[in-house]
């Protein structure tokens, strides 16, 4: 039965990956009708990140209420109620609205999910289901393409993807039993016992900090690469623009290949040796778009900043309940998964406001930095927690 809510759980994470993409694909339809400006567009997806932030921050208190398996079903067929909604929307405010309830129920489904597989599975089906987000989240703009090309304009996009998220909800109720079960065979029943923590109770935990400015700094990283690689390509080395959106794609390849991979490589090596694996490979990639040859080795670049990248994120997050607890993993899941979707919104403008200012070519450089700080927190987690467990496992 165990098989069987694996499966769930799979078709979960290519769900979760289906709507990211849909308002990028769509929005070049979108906008000339609201008769807003292009830029627009950052606005619903910042409303959609910080209801991400806020349910990723609440998810401690709503998984022990109600059980990862509840938590995930409902915000599942919120997100579907948000993208009916988006397929309804003949202005831009409306839009907005609908962003809230899309972006409380992604995040409260990320954490659930993420924490949910990392005590209850191996860290390679971390890695398979976080490929499975980027196979969903790859499929998303072909479904909004089928649906322009078609003459049904982008709603049908929405609503199609609406109708697949329903479809999930009614799967995922249907298998709440099974959730229950891995629970109660598999949780620390600390788990169950203890009450949710308060975000000071959670930032006070040793080591609590450290992982999040980690995560702040991974996402930070991925976001950045992937929306100003294409623009530094074209501005800094005149690839033109057809060269630039490929090299671009191919930085999701990366990461997409990537996380099959490590799943395999998840027999050979842990956790820590996985995400270093990562961060040496993605320097590599780094120190590479430094070299000034043009564009001949940009797409070797890019892959190999993606393959780095790829089993960063689900190794660290696999990580989570071996280094904080069980008891303590949903909270401090909640938090970085806050961190992440914050260094997602934040880091990209950031680098877009430097790039006006002094130039694009500082691209290699901000992914180094934030490369270097990612490296640097994490270490620096492992020396607390290890710590930390020494404490508690002597005698007394």
């Amino acid at each position: 039965m165990i098989q069987l809510l694996l499966a769930i759980i799979y078709l979960a994470f290519i769900s979760l990956g289906l709507p990211d993409s849909l308002l990028g694909a769509a929005w070049p339809s979108m906008y000339p009708s609201f008769d807003v400006p292009v830029s627009f567009a950052g606005i619903v997806s910042m409303i959609i990140a910080v209801g991400t932030i806020v349910s990723s921050l609440q998810s401690d208190r709503l998984t022990r209420v109600f059980g990862a398996g509840k938590v995930t079903a409902v915000s599942v067929a919120l997100t579907a109620f948000a993208l009916f909604g988006f397929s309804l929307s003949h202005s831009f405010w409306p839009l907005c609205l609908w962003a809230i309830p899309y972006g409380l129920g992604a995040g409260s489904v990320d954490a659930a999910l993420n924490n949910y597989v990392a005590l209850h599975f191996a860290s390679r089906h971390m890695s398979w289901l976080h490929c499975m987000w980027g196979v969903g989240a790859s499929i998303g703009p072909y479904i909004m393409g089928w649906a322009l090309t078609g003459g049904q304009g982008w709603n049908a996009g929405y609503r199609c993807v609406a109708l697949i998220q329903l479809v999930l909800t009614i799967l995922l109720l249907v298998s709440l039993p099974l959730w229950k079960k891995g629970r109660s065979a598999g949780q620390d029943p600390s788990v169950l016992q203890s009450g949710p923590l308060s975000l000071r109770q959670v930032f006070s935990i040793p080591g609590a900090r450290q992982t999040m400015i980690t995560f702040f700094c991974y996402c930070a990283l991925e976001q950045t690469a992937s929306l100003w690689s294409g623009s530094y390509f074209a501005i800094q080395r005149g690839a033109n623009a057809e060269e630039a959106a490929r090299l671009a794609g191919l930085f999701f390849l990366g990461i997409t290949a990537g996380r099959a991979a490590a799943g395999f490589l998840t027999f050979f090596l842990n956790d820590v040796k996985t995400v270093r694996w990562g961060q040496l490979l993605s320097l590599a990639g780094i120190l590479l778009l430094l070299v000034p040859d043009g564009v001949p080795l940009a797409g070797i670049s890019l892959i190999l900043v993606g393959l780095g990248c790829a089993p960063i994120f689900p190794s660290m997050m696999h990580a989570t309940p071996s280094r904080f607890g069980a008891e303590r993993s949903q909270a401090i899941v909640g938090i970085q998964m806050a961190s992440a979707y914050a260094g997602t919104c934040l880091m990209p403008p950031v680098f877009g406001l430097l790039a006006q200012a002094a130039g694009i070519f500082l691209f290699p450089g901000f992914l180094l930095l934030m490369l270097a700080l990612m490296a640097v927190t994490h270490e620096r987690t492992i020396r607390i927690t290890t710590h930390r467990k020494h404490l508690s496992d002597a005698p007394s």
